[in-house]
């Protein structure tokens, strides 16, 4: 896996929650986590889980796709630095119209580093079209909520799993993904996924009708 870029997600939280007038405080309220847990977020101290990215976004009522895009005050430096971005792509980071694609090649994918072992790297875009469109990278013990609770969200999802294996809880059933297996449920019903064997598990992931 070689992502082109690591946006400042905490940046983008934190100008989303501005823009919106809501408190630190406030906000850390409404998701059900510290004030503390949210500021190191912001600072780019600490890495939200799945579960906890979801519910901020939620709460800002932005959607996921927007954390990939840096505003247009991010430093413009080399590609390869982590959080910054490269000179090729700076353009078109602030621009929230912007297309990824047709062709997106495997060194031209942005990627999320998130808590709890879990990646996301973008697979495309088409402005306009409210859709998380990503490769999903499940590192050996990690999972989409470092607390172990379930999340939900706006949106349906759609998964398939290329390798290793998964361990899905949708509400109150659980089942083990394996390579070929695909998933579909709303993501309004409170779910994890968690990966308990000894290789990452991989899969391609669609969740549309998120927040827009």
């Amino acid at each position: 896996m070689s992502p082109a870029v690591v946006p400042p997600v905490g940046e983008r939280i934190r100008q989303a929650r501005l823009e919106r007038g809501t408190s630190l405080r406030a906000l850390a309220r409404e998701v059900g986590v510290s004030a503390s847990l949210v500021s190191q977020i912001e600072t780019g101290k600490s890495q939200p889980s799945v579960s906890t990215l979801y519910a901020i976004t939620t709460a800002l009522g932005i959607s996921v796709e927007s954390l990939f895009d840096a505003p247009a005050s991010s430093p413009v430096v080399g590609a390869g630095t982590p959080g910054t971005v490269p000179h090729a792509l700076a353009a078109f980071s602030a621009d929230p119209g912007r297309r990824i694609g047709p062709l997106v090649g495997e060194r031209r994918r942005e990627a999320l580093e998130l808590d709890s072992g879990v990646v996301w790297e973008r697979l495309g875009r088409v402005p306009g079209v409210d859709v998380d469109f990503l490769l999903v990278t499940y590192r050996p013990g990690g999972s989409s909520s470092g607390s172990g609770g379930l999340m939900r969200h706006p949106g349906t999802e759609y998964g398939y799993l290329t390798s290793g294996e998964l361990v899905l809880t949708l509400g109150f059933d659980e089942y083990t993904v394996r390579p070929g297996d695909a998933v579909c449920f709303e993501s309004t019903t409170p779910h994890r996924y968690r990966n308990d064997g000894e290789v990452p598990a991989v899969g391609v992931w669609f969740v549309s009708g998120g927040v827009q």
